[in-house]
């Protein structure tokens, strides 16, 4: 019992990398840096001229080591200081004895955060430091909610603004989009029809009587993501290798429109892999974006030819596309070959795509899938895990 009662006290390992952790340690050197080095050449009138204080290190904590926290996000830092430190020299100017202003203040500070919803962890600190910080800054008063404590902070969030964007952290921390369904339709999509949705979590987050330092989207990713993991782990390592296409039928950007149409309709297939002359993969041409072409099917009978005169009668002086690259899509998503089969679900069922080609390390194209071969996979996949679920219950 009490050694379990200790080994609560071990800190968990942490899931961050070696370069993360220095990521974190280089921003802060360089946020708290340039911002000491600004603050202290600005000079406002009425007030002393800025200074690095101390909260500010437990900030640089969290804008540059963990800058998707909702405690770390710009209105957190700026509304949470500032808040913070009205009250802590509001309870200095109010309350002689310091023993009962400085807990006074951060119990007020907290309360200001939690009302204005932007709890920031320093702010506790800064109105601690407003009420202890010495004869400096009770001098200050008012004066030094402004500088250093708003100008500081302002800085500091524009350098973690500058250098988390610069090393591929967005911030502020965007909260995600829904997606949209790409039926245009009021339906979900496909894989949040089972399993945890979007009222579960939120409902157990209404329930949730804490402060969680972790969004809500975020949350969701992750919970997402352990649905993959645990279907990934309950079906097998089958990979995009292993039920691929391999025998592709591929055009290349100049390709006429005319000769791609009849090989799709020769090989009775859907879509087509756009290779550059190194085997690339540079897109996707699908029977869909041959729609948009009046000059790619057959016509017989009078009546067929007729309209297919009309046709070219009233795009006589539009800009007809001629080859393959000007009518497939810009946007292209591929995958390599030992790409779990679960990632293919949300690419095809929730974002749309019927087809998705597979390239080697060199990006060069290996394989393609359709939405039958994923179906397929699963169907077997789903057979194989239930004999073998039979086989250890009869055992």
């Amino acid at each position: 019992m009490i050694r379990d009662w200790l080994r609560a006290f071990l800190p968990a390992s942490m899931g961050a990398s070696r370069t993360e952790r220095l990521r974190g340690c280089v921003g802060a050197l360089l946020g708290l840096l340039l911002t000491g080095l600004i603050g202290s050449r600005l000079e406002l009138p009425g007030v002393t001229p800025p200074m690095l204080i101390a909260p500010l290190g437990a900030s640089a904590v969290l804008l540059f080591a963990v800058p998707a926290s909702p405690l770390a996000q710009p209105w957190s830092i700026i509304g949470g200081n500032t808040v913070s430190a009205l009250v802590g020299v509001t309870c200095a100017q109010w309350i002689a004895d310091p023993l009962l202003a400085a807990p006074l203040a951060v119990a007020l500070a907290i309360g200001a955060m939690f009302a204005l919803r932007c709890l920031h962890p320093p702010g506790g600190a800064i109105a601690l430091t407003s009420v202890l910080g010495g004869p400096a800054v009770t001098a200050a008063g008012y004066g030094f909610v402004l500088s250093p404590v708003v100008l500081d902070s302002l800085l500091l969030m524009l350098m973690a603004i500058a250098f988390n964007n610069a090393t591929r952290r967005p911030y502020p921390h965007q909260q995600q989009p829904a997606r949209a369904n790409p039926h245009h339709t009021a339906d979900r999509e496909p894989t949040r029809r089972l399993g945890v949705q979007a009222e579960d979590l939120d409902a157990v987050l209404r329930n949730y009587d804490g402060v969680l330092d972790v969004s809500r989207d975020d949350l969701d990713s992750l919970l997402q993501r352990a649905e993959m993991h645990a279907y990934q782990r309950r079906f097998g390592e089958i990979t995009c290798a292993d039920i691929m296409s391999r025998d592709v039928v591929t055009v290349q950007f100049g390709t006429p429109l005319a000769e791609a149409w009849r090989l799709l309709r020769r090989h009775d297939i859907r879509a087509m892999p756009v290779l550059d002359p190194a085997r690339r993969v540079i897109g996707m041409v699908s029977d869909v974006d041959f729609m948009k072409s009046p000059e790619l099917d057959h016509y017989e009978g009078f009546e067929a030819r007729f309209r297919q005169l009309i046709r070219r009668l009233t795009t006589l002086h539009a800009d007809r596309p001629e080859v393959v690259g000007q009518i497939m899509p810009r946007s292209i998503r591929t995958v390599t070959e030992g790409t779990h089969v679960a990632a293919l679900v949300p690419l095809m069922a929730d974002a749309g795509f019927r087809h998705v080609s597979v390239v080697d390390g060199n990006r060069k194209l290996a394989g393609i899938i359709a939405q039958s071969d994923l179906i397929a996979a699963l169907y077997q996949g789903g057979l194989a895990s239930n004999g073998a679920g039979n086989i250890r219950r009869a055992a």
